[in-house]
């Protein structure tokens, strides 16, 4: 510690224990912070004070709501790593009722490949028991117990033999869950799933599948119906999310599950939701470039509402799973350009095969969505074979354009009081917002609008 004080240590590695009082850095320079879930309230608090002018690297497989939050609204950069090592393969995750012949069916499986087992039992007062009555169960099977009480040798011996092979089953509690590689054990059994967070699942879920062999979690639980939504939630988030990579989608449905917390405060979760979580991502968004200096694009705020008379919509019998088909209409509402739209398109039938002219005239209306907001235009409104369209007082129009098009053509334009202009079409009725498109496009784009277009 004197050597750190006095500048004579380059690089200082540590556990929770930098925190303390008595250590001065001389010029602290960089702080990587390793498996970042581990550090609670109070130690992040803590950790401001040492970031005044710090660059900060942190690291984690599944980053917590708030961390996460703030990477996408740009006041923390994020990059992640997706490709997962060679022959690495994904872990089969089940969510199943606790019950005798399940646990003894997983551990012989895995005893017929050679290979050995984690069973987690997280309290340390009646572990030796639970041991016990699994070695009734599975006389086959060599077992010992571990937790974070033992003595520091016993746990190393314990552990050691386990790698040595000289355990098949090792019951602990989750001091198993950062840090062990044991390309041997391929198969974990997590009693009272339910109760862990999402990160934490996901990071016990890793002890296992660390080798070319297929790795299997069971997650074991009471009556599935009994327990809180939130524990449900996080189960089938965990069992649906099972490919390698998938900790940053992992984290983002956390997000959604817990809310992001307060940015500036001490909460790492809670509800945003109270005025909205689009509404409040796009407040905090503006006052992030306004401390930047940089402008706000106002096409952010504008979301145009559409109104054609065409049948649009994705179809439950082409996307059956209702939550499915509300996260793919949300991603097609909210998409900014045409190119994004087309990702979107190309995905969707990847994912549910091709479709008929109601989702064909849906994506075309969400492409139509696009050039309108490009535009300043809030609202696009189609009846009679006349289009109404109402531009956002932030729009940059250019008046001298659109007064020169009202005398050109008295009859076919005209601008309302509302900020608006009508135009007559050679049709009364649209057969695809495409027909809309070409002729707002040319509109807008070559005649009046945007002056800097």
């Amino acid at each position: 510690l004197e050597r750190l004080k006095e500048g004579k240590l380059d690089i200082i590695i540590g556990t929770h224990r930098i925190l303390s009082r008595d250590v001065d850095f001389a010029e602290l320079g960089m702080l990587v912070i390793d498996e970042e879930h581990r550090f609670g309230v109070k130690q992040k608090e803590k950790l401001k004070n040492l970031r005044k002018n710090v660059d900060v690297l942190t690291l984690t497989a599944t980053p917590i709501p708030r961390t996460l939050h703030m990477s996408l609204l740009g006041i923390r950069d994020i990059s992640v790593i997706t490709t997962p090592p060679t022959n690495r393969k994904s872990i089969r995750t089940y969510v199943a009722k606790q019950s005798e012949g399940l646990v003894r069916d997983a551990i012989m499986k895995e005893l017929q490949r050679k290979g050995q087992v984690f069973y987690l039992h997280n309290r340390v007062q009646s572990i030796q028991l639970t041991t016990e009555e699994l070695r009734e169960l599975v006389p086959e099977a060599r077992f010992e117990f571990a937790h974070g009480q033992m003595k520091e040798r016993e746990l190393e011996d314990i552990m050691k033999r386990f790698i040595d092979h000289e355990i098949d089953v090792l019951v602990s509690t989750t001091i198993i869950e950062n840090g062990l590689d044991i390309p041997n054990a391929n198969t974990i059994i997590i009693e009272r799933g339910d109760c862990f967070g999402l990160a934490q699942l996901y990071q016990l879920r890793g002890r296992v599948g660390r080798s070319k062999r297929q790795a299997y979690a069971y997650l074991l639980v009471p009556e599935t119906r009994k327990l809180p939504r939130d524990a449900r939630e996080r189960l089938k988030a965990l069992q649906m999310l099972d490919d390698l990579g998938m900790g940053f989608n992992l984290a983002m449905r956390d997000l959604e599950i817990r809310g992001a917390g307060n940015l500036l405060g001490k909460e790492q979760s809670g509800s945003v939701l109270a005025v909205g979580f689009e509404l409040y991502s796009k407040i905090l968004k503006e006052a992030i470039l306004h401390l930047k200096g940089e402008e706000i694009d106002y096409t952010d705020n504008i979301d145009p509402e559409v109104k054609i008379g065409v049948t649009a919509y994705l179809p439950e019998e082409y996307i059956p799973d209702i939550s499915q088909r509300l996260i793919m209409y949300q991603r097609l509402a909210s998409a900014r350009t045409p190119e994004a739209i087309d990702e979107l398109v190309d995905e969707m039938q990847d994912r549910f095969g091709p479709y008929g002219d109601a989702v064909d005239h849906f994506i075309d209306l969400m492409r139509y969505r696009t050039l309108l907001r490009v535009f300043g235009i809030e609202k696009a409104d189609f009846s009679d074979g006349r289009l109404l369209l109402s531009f956002a007082r932030s729009a940059p129009v250019d008046p001298e354009k659109a007064l020169s098009l009202m005398r050109s053509h008295p009859d076919k334009y005209r601008i309302n009081k509302s900020n608006s202009i009508s135009m007559q079409c050679d049709f009364d009725e649209v057969e695809s917002p495409m027909e809309l498109y070409r002729i707002t496009e040319k509109l807008l784009r070559n005649v009046m609008v945007l002056s800097n277009s």
